[in-house]
């Protein structure tokens, strides 16, 4: 548990017990495949990604190494675990389908649009503005994995979080540095790992970095209460990441949840319920919103309304003409004032009064 391994994470993922982590966050190598130097308009050469861990001989070379570490983690991951893979235009199209070839399913592709992107100094290509993550499940079959739906949401001024993030590059105060030089040639920002564990995992979840670097995903893990492995070929890149994760406090839960719990994870409340324990009386009105509507509550927790009877959810859709609607937010009751109030909200009363969490 928050362990930094030195090795290759070939050779050492098959030390790691089977189905042992919740999440897998990826950062390989790019296999870039860089010919030239790079010159900047004012002659300086640009401080490129020239490592010798993203040099391969050939396309057949990459495609063996991504399958071996690809098929490693599959390996380790929960049944009910996601995998994050991020890569350029270089790269990522070829993991891809080799993902699929070894049985994950895609999620989603999301886009990272840097904000402050590097210029094309050539000026022969579009400037390169953005690297795309691969979010995948372990199989296809597979019913469960973490997704706080609600929490992207709240990220995201309580719109739907779209798979665009508009995320700076690292630089300043939290890019490291040694003599004044890049300690790590392509180190991702900490927000961009702190959405996707926010997203993805749970406190006390543990989260495998085949390829740590300079320790961005445990940083990120200390601070949000999640256990991390990382693995990482260079010795120097190691002591970096112990030395900046050591310096990390990590969150403090004292006041109350991490997340907010989105309505799909909550514990299920039927109508019923609200009815036995007198939330919602028998014979009582409940309204749309804007009180065109009107329905009566039966005895048994179904509605009747304009000669028709059937749970709030039928009756929701029927009055709407549709096939199916939510009926914990199309219907309303009248509180003490004569105000609406949202069944959802009165429903939210139950659970917290109720102690069910």
């Amino acid at each position: 548990m928050n362990h930094i391994l030195h090795g290759s994470c070939i050779d050492l993922l098959p030390s790691l017990p089977e189905k042992c982590v919740d999440l897998i966050f990826a950062d390989p190598p790019y296999n870039l495949q860089l010919q030239n130097e790079l010159i900047r308009p004012n002659q300086t050469v640009v401080d490129a990604v020239t490592d010798t861990w993203d040099q391969f001989a050939d396309f057949a070379a990459y495609d063996h190494f991504t399958e071996q570490w690809l098929s490693a983690c599959r390996r380790v991951l929960k049944d009910d675990g996601t995998i994050w893979v991020i890569g350029s235009y270089h790269n990522i199209f070829r993991v891809g389908k080799i993902m699929m070839d070894l049985g994950y399913w895609i999620l989603n592709d999301v886009i990272w649009h840097k904000t402050n992107p590097m210029p094309n100094f050539r000026g022969t290509r579009f400037q390169n503005a953005t690297e795309t993550m691969i979010w995948a499940k372990k199989s296809r079959e597979q019913k469960k994995y973490t997704f706080h739906y609600q929490a992207m949401k709240n990220f995201n001024d309580d719109k739907q979080m779209q798979n665009v993030w508009y995320i700076p590059l690292c630089t300043g105060a939290e890019r490291i540095k040694i003599d004044g030089k890049k300690a790590h040639s392509t180190q991702k920002p900490e927000a961009l790992l702190y959405r996707v564990l926010v997203a993805s995992s749970n406190p006390g979840d543990m989260v495998l970095d085949p390829f740590f670097g300079s320790g961005t995903t445990g940083a990120v893990a200390k601070r949000l209460q999640r256990n991390y492995i990382g693995i990482e070929r260079s010795a120097e890149y190691v002591e970096i990441a112990r030395q900046r994760i050591a310096a990390i406090s990590a969150t403090c839960l004292e006041h109350g949840e991490l997340l907010t719990r989105s309505k799909r994870n909550a514990p299920r409340i039927s109508f019923g319920q609200l009815l036995e324990a007198q939330y919602i009386s028998v014979g009582q009105p409940i309204f749309s919103q804007d009180r065109a509507v009107t329905a009566i509550v039966k005895a048994d927790a179904q509605l009747i309304c304009n000669d028709q009877t059937g749970s709030i959810h039928k009756i929701a859709a029927s009055v709407q003409n549709r096939a199916a609607a939510n009926g914990w937010e199309y219907w309303y009751y009248e509180d003490a004032a004569g105000n609406l109030v949202s069944i959802d909200e009165l429903r939210e009363r139950y659970r917290h009064e109720n102690h069910v969490n």
